[in-house]
């Protein structure tokens, strides 16, 4: 059982790790855009006819899966 004096400083942890990664994500999505070849690599998917057009970042992805997985390791290690 936590004792009720801990459940406030616990709330404002939780909510300042949850601000950090929200500001964090808006300063990749930033970031992102000054990258010229994401989103643009050999195997990203790209078909355009008329009106109609699809994306699918497919080697994007996979590479975006591999850097996560590889920091989530190392994170993990710990």
């Amino acid at each position: 059982m936590v004792p009720a004096t801990m459940v406030p400083a616990t709330i404002g942890r939780i909510l300042i790790a949850f601000g950090l990664l929200i500001a964090l994500a808006g300063v990749v999505l930033v970031l992102v855009g000054r990258v010229p070849w994401i989103g643009r690599l050999p195997g990203d998917i790209h078909i355009q006819r008329g009106n109609f057009t699809f994306y699918f970042p497919l080697a994007t992805s996979l590479l975006l899966s591999l850097a996560l997985t590889l920091v989530f390791y190392l994170l993990g290690r710990r």
